[in-house]
């Protein structure tokens, strides 16, 4: 196997991947993003080379030493409508199953920011747009992929942090200069999570609209956490027992007060985007995790093989007790 050959057992240790989207064909705006296919190599050589567990229960494992060598779980974040469509497939002929933190503002039709920009470069005439506001300026919308995608990009990380209100009426004024409208089945529907179940995976909480939690003052913050929480169980009948940080960098996208709070809440354990595996010694409220970017199998499988080396204790930006370094890697959630 492959963790035998290159000496790595991983005992003790838990490696989580993390997705967003499996889409049913590649995208040149977005090929980053996996396509049914590249999925489909990726699970192989989990299925074939590590041990995946459904993801409470390498949890549970991970804490009281009954986990696997090699062991590997799968989540997905936000709530894509191709996690039941396209990946849920997938995942059921290599006999895996996953978690999709599911932010519930989206769900039956709502389209979050970041796809709103997308969308919006995808449709946009190429050439000089004014779009009448300062965070925006004026645009040059190249007429090649690649070229849209860097646009698409910088124009995230420019509005990402900006207040709610800004951020979103910047998305908006994108969204009414695209000559075309944008999707709106982009996300799961509600009566989905059912079907989600239904297929074997699970879910798990990712606040009620995505927000930077670390730019809320304390109550929205909790209403968030607390909020998603409930609207989740309000739809499945069960309450989710897992939490995923919207973003996920310690410091920058959640705060100290939001490790307390989703504790608070009652939830058993939350991931962050921090790089690495966990152990026990991990905070289980800032498990890592880590984005499978790789388009090789070889490279993804070294990927893996590779976080059991970098286990993550604690997280950057904690309180004192929870204190230490981490390294991060791209790919938001």
């Amino acid at each position: 196997m492959f963790g035998n050959a290159c000496g790595i057992a991983g005992g003790g240790r838990l490696c989580v991947l993390y997705y967003h989207r499996v889409l049913a064909a590649p995208d040149p705006l977005q090929p980053d993003l996996p396509d049914q296919r590249r999925f489909a190599r990726q699970l192989a050589v989990v299925a074939r080379d590590f041990r995946v567990l459904p993801l409470a229960e390498a949890v549970t494992a991970l804490y009281t030493g009954g986990l696997p060598a090699r062991a590997v779980a799968i989540s997905f974040d936000d709530g894509y409508a191709d996690n039941l469509a396209v990946a849920a497939p997938v995942l059921r002929h290599y006999h895996c199953t996953a978690t999709v933190f599911v932010a519930p503002a989206f769900l039956d039709g709502g389209i979050m920011f970041n796809d709103r920009v997308f969308e919006a470069c995808r449709r946009l005439p190429p050439g000089e747009l004014d779009t009448g506001l300062p965070e925006l300026g004026r645009l040059r919308l190249p007429a090649d992929p690649a070229g849209r995608r860097a646009l698409a990009r910088s124009l995230i990380a420019r509005l990402k942090y900006l207040p709610a209100d800004r951020r979103e009426l910047c998305a908006g004024r994108l969204a009414e200069l695209a000559p075309q409208p944008l999707p709106h089945d982009l996300m799961l529907r509600s009566d989905d999570l059912l079907r989600l179940r239904q297929a074997g995976l699970a879910i798990g909480a990712h606040t009620q609209s995505h927000p930077i939690l670390a730019r809320l003052d304390t109550p929205t913050a909790r209403a968030e956490i607390v909020g998603g929480r409930q609207r989740l169980q309000a739809i499945t009948g069960e309450a989710p027992a897992l939490f995923a940080f919207p973003n996920g960098k310690p410091g920058r996208d959640y705060l100290p007060r939001d490790v307390e709070l989703v504790r608070e809440a009652g939830f058993s354990a939350a991931f962050t985007t921090v790089w690495g595996s966990a152990a026990a010694a991990s905070d289980p409220y800032q498990l890592p995790r880590i984005a499978p970017w790789d388009r090789d199998a070889l490279r993804f499988a070294l990927r893996i093989a590779g976080s059991y080396r970098q286990v993550q204790r604690t997280a950057p930006g904690s309180t004192a007790h929870l204190a230490g370094a981490a390294t991060v890697e791209r790919g938001d959630a």
